[in-house]
């Protein structure tokens, strides 16, 4: 390529006329409209002119040329009606090179500058033409207007980021109306984005708009709707984040009032035990509205007969109805300390399910038959009538252990339960509970419960001996079922059921998940050589699916097939964790919550370990683990107590740091 020689290329979505200064063989040092030299391959020309300017005019003169060139190829390019001019050719769609465009378009008069002038038209406007620099092809009729949609599509996104960048802005100066529903478009974007991050279909639209708005941190959007009241500041992302069912179907309603409006005393014609003379009592937490399970306990000549009554929830709930359907679709009621999402729908839960003080209700009654030393005599499983005569919280029954000749009479059997399960191998890890619970006016409240008190004691013996002996009958009958059983833990430190904070806390971790299986297998933690979860199936859809397996053994429906366990297990491992993740999450944010408030307080942590630049320490008063920094001079080692002060607290952010002293 010779010196002098015009030339056009494209930079930046435009198109630059520039003269040659120096040619080669793959690159040219060029002098462009804008007076500027630049270095570019020979294979981003898109035009060579015939014509040449004299290098020796000098440089002024070359670029006032130059801008001259360019002024008049534009006008020549605005002189072509694309739009008319696809009309015509596009009939016959083929390849037209530059030569015979441009014959078309200036028919009478054909230079270096018409080809140029149509370069430029047809480069301006994309719609119409596939663009090749030296040739052009109609688009037809179909790609025009996926093209166009196209377009459409990009200007609008591109209004949209500008909107909600102009949003996000005014919101945050307060000097615009930050009512959601003028944005909700863009609230849902936010809202996706938040949620979902790089998985949010929305997440290339939010990052423009976060961009656009300089929020660094994706914590802005959050801040943002709670601004304008999308969300409050204590929102539970969670359950959005999970798709978390918080109401009922229609139809499901409309089913759980009906058994709502069920007699009580039309259960006494259905062929079940009549247990209604037993004395029975529950007893649960304070707020606790949907009562699975009560006691009973007789004393007769050389023993006792005690009673575990399991309200029938399948009696109503019937395989492959609405309720059913829904309560699948949950996998398990979800408890938090700012919320209770049932499995049923409360009127059903809270009611007709519940084994409510002074009601009727159908059972599956487990009659356990004990010698007066606590030993473990026989046992029998029958569908019965209950009535509930005592409704105790925790707290009444353990200030009733000593007085009670029941509550004592009951957790000297699960003493001895108890005993005859680690005499077994069973690991009886016990640690303190931390209740979080929000007062009247929203605020977190915390406390620390004793597990081991007579009234919890008992009671988780309690369901323990039911759910072992309904996992013995299942297996003897040779009925499947959710089994549980779990493997030798990694490591075993705990001896003999005793241990220090630390020991069980420790001995926690090194515990192996349990197995669900459609065939008993030995459960190492319990030290049970079968079991299955029955006692709670109005709040869990397993329990719900092990009380109809116990009531086909008993002749009232049929039951499942191994196969439909099998995929009834498959299909609730993804929502039975999505709930144990959410409950952890929770409680965990309420009780950082409560954290928040108490910077600067001085706690005993236990060392648990040392890790690259900290050491894992335990705060004991609320039994949540966080990082302890390494002070010089200082060598902790696992299990000594330290005094650490609170630093910093974040819940939403999911934030504990402390620092020695």
């Amino acid at each position: 390529m010779e010196s002098g020689e015009i030339v056009e290329y494209i930079d930046d979505q435009k198109i630059i006329c520039a003269v040659v200064m120096e040619g080669g063989n793959q690159r040219l040092q060029l002098l462009t409209e804008n007076n500027r030299e630049v270095k570019i391959a020979f294979q981003r020309l898109c035009h060579r002119s015939k014509m040449r300017l004299d290098l020796s005019l000098g440089r002024n003169r070359l670029v006032e040329h130059l801008r001259a060139i360019a002024e008049k190829r534009i006008a020549l390019a605005d002189q072509i009606d694309i739009a008319e001019l696809w009309d015509v050719l596009s009939p016959e769609p083929g390849w037209i090179d530059l030569n015979t465009m441009t014959g078309l378009c200036f028919p009478t008069d054909m230079d270096d500058d018409h080809e140029s002038g149509v370069i430029r038209a047809m480069f301006k406007s994309r719609h119409h033409f596939k663009f090749k620099p030296d040739r052009f092809r109609p688009y037809t009729e179909e790609e025009l207007a996926a093209i166009i949609a196209l377009e459409e599509k990009a200007a609008r996104q591109q209004r949209l980021i500008a909107s909600g960048a102009a949003w996000i802005n005014a919101v945050r100066s307060g000097s615009m109306d930050s009512r959601p529903e003028r944005h909700q478009e863009l609230s849902e974007i936010f809202k996706s984005y938040f949620l979902f991050e790089k998985d949010s279909p929305h997440c290339e639209t939010a990052r423009a708009i976060m961009k656009n708005a300089e929020l660094k941190a994706i914590d802005g959007l959050f801040n943002h709707l709670v601004a304008v009241g999308e969300w409050c500041v204590d929102e539970n992302v969670d359950l959005l984040r999970y798709h978390i069912p918080t109401d009922f179907s229609a139809g499901a309603l409309d089913l759980a009032q009906s058994i709502s409006t069920l007699s009580d005393d039309a259960l006494r014609k259905t062929g079940r035990v009549d247990l209604t003379h037993l004395p029975t009592l529950t007893i649960d937490g304070q707020s606790t509205l949907d009562f699975d399970d009560a006691l009973s306990i007789e004393i007769r000549n050389d023993h006792l007969l005690v009673g575990i009554h399991i309200s029938d929830v399948a009696q109503f709930i019937k395989k492959g109805d609405r309720l059913d359907q829904e309560a699948l679709s949950r996998g398990s009621s979800i408890y938090l300390p700012d919320n209770r999402i049932s499995m049923a729908p409360p009127v059903l839960a809270e009611n007709r399910l519940s084994l409510k003080k002074g009601h009727i209700r159908p059972a599956i009654s487990t009659m356990v038959k004990v010698s007066r030393t606590g030993d473990i005599i026989s046992y029998d499983i029958f569908p019965s009538i209950i009535r509930v005569d005592h409704q105790l919280s925790y707290f009444e029954a353990n200030m009733s252990a000593d007085t009670s000749d029941a509550i004592e009479r009951l957790h000297d059997i699960a003493i001895r339960f108890r005993e005859k399960r680690l005499s077994q191998g069973a690991i009886q890890i016990i640690l303190p509970e931390i209740n979080v619970w929000l007062d009247e006016t929203g605020v977190p409240m915390v406390n620390r419960v004793n597990r081991e008190s007579p009234g919890r004691m008992l009671i988780a013996e309690m369901m323990i001996l039911s759910n072992w002996l309904s996992a013995k009958f299942l297996a003897e009958n040779d009925i499947p079922a959710i089994f549980r059983s779990q493997p030798k833990p990694k490591s075993r430190i705990l001896k003999n059921g005793t241990g220090t904070l630390f020991q069980n806390w420790m001995q926690r971790k090194q515990l192996n998940r349990f197995v669900l299986s459609p065939t008993p297998d030995h459960h190492c933690g319990l030290g049970l050589d079968a079991y299955v979860t029955a006692s709670s199936p109005i709040r869990k859809y397993f329990d719900l699916v092990t009380q109809r397996q116990l009531r086909a053994g008993l002749g009232l429906e049929a039951p499942y097939s191994k196969t439909e366990i099998e995929a009834i297990i498959e299909q609730l491992a993804r929502p039975m964790a999505d709930v144990g993740r959410i409950q952890f999450r929770r409680n965990r944010y309420w009780l950082l919550k409560y954290l928040e408030g108490r910077i600067g307080e001085k706690e005993e942590a236990i060392v648990l370990q040392r890790r690259r630049n900290a050491y894992a320490v335990l705060l004991k008063s609320y039994m949540i683990e966080c990082n302890l920094p390494q002070s010089s001079g200082i060598d902790l080692k696992p299990e000594d107590l330290v005094q650490v002060t609170i630093q910093h607290v974040n819940a939403r952010n999911n934030i504990l740091s402390v620092f020695m002293g």
